[in-house]
């Protein structure tokens, strides 16, 4: 989910930074009355994300640029398949192309690697949640991304939610009373979450009303054993180290979210390009 206006703001930025003062390639070697058709290709398995932002691309630059998906944000697709038919004037889809294809490749890989987390818990209840790990500037949209890919989005920015994380709580001097502080003044339908990276904290936060605790780096005994204490009386993320390898075993001890990065900071861009039609 993303907001097109904020958008279109952004790909005026990137097509500014790609096209400098003109695109000498196209203007010069394009007769301005050619037109073309291509199609936007996968060259390997992946799930899609950002195709409908690629499409915005073309007839950003250029309205008289037609795009006619093929495939819905969120599709697994395999090779070979066609994301989208892209027609119009020749100059502007080949001076488009590179911008609509880097965002597209960007967010797709997002999704794809989220997508691979996401199965490897698909056997539990436990959901994943992204993270703020995002590239400046592109938050919203590598949110979307993940969403894609099968995730739940934690807070989209600070604004989003209270998170009383070890120095928060060193500054009111300790969880009960950071939670107390927060729960009088912040907004009625705001949760609170309390960062723990031991038991003791963890009862600690529950005492005081947390509704949500994260278990921060701990075991899988510990959060095996945070699973038991609380009892379902309030929500519990695990964070902190999350591997596509170990994810599962995190998962498997019976808390409600697990939140990783890793589909931000590691992911590739995946392969697609964009292939005469002819």
């Amino acid at each position: 989910m993303y907001d097109k206006f904020s958008v279109l703001r952004l790909i005026d930025q990137w097509l500014a930074e790609d096209i400098g003062h003109v695109d000498l390639t196209a203007q010069l070697m394009i007769a301005p009355e050619a037109t073309a058709r291509f199609y936007m290709k996968a060259r390997e398995p992946m799930t899609v994300a950002g195709v409908e932002v690629a499409a915005m691309v073309f007839t950003r630059y250029d309205p008289s640029c037609r795009v006619a998906l093929q495939v819905a944000e969120g599709d697994a697709v395999g090779k070979g398949a066609a994301l989208a038919v892209v027609s119009g004037p020749a100059q502007s889809l080949l001076t488009a192309e590179r911008t609509a294809l880097n965002i597209v490749q960007r967010l797709s890989g997002i999704a794809t690697e989220t997508a691979r987390y996401v199965g490897a818990i698909a056997h539990t209840p436990a959901r994943l949640l992204d993270t703020r790990k995002t590239t400046p500037g592109l938050r919203m949209l590598e949110k979307h991304a993940a969403g894609c890919g099968g995730a739940l989005n934690h807070r989209l920015g600070l604004d989003s939610g209270i998170m009383l994380k070890d120095n928060h709580i060193a500054v009111c001097g300790s969880i009960a009373d950071a939670v107390r502080i927060a729960r009088q003044r912040a907004p009625v339908l705001t949760r609170i979450e309390v960062e723990c990276d031991r038991l003791d904290q963890v009862a600690e936060a529950l005492a005081a009303g947390a509704d949500v605790i994260m278990l921060d780096n701990m075991s899988i005994a510990d959060m095996a054993e945070a699973v038991r204490h609380v009892a379902g009386r309030a929500k519990l993320e695990a964070s902190g180290g999350i591997r596509l390898d170990t994810i599962a075993a995190v998962a498997e001890t019976g808390v409600d979210f697990i939140s990783t990065s890793r589909p931000f900071q590691s992911a590739p861009a995946v392969d697609i390009g964009l292939d005469d039609a002819a």
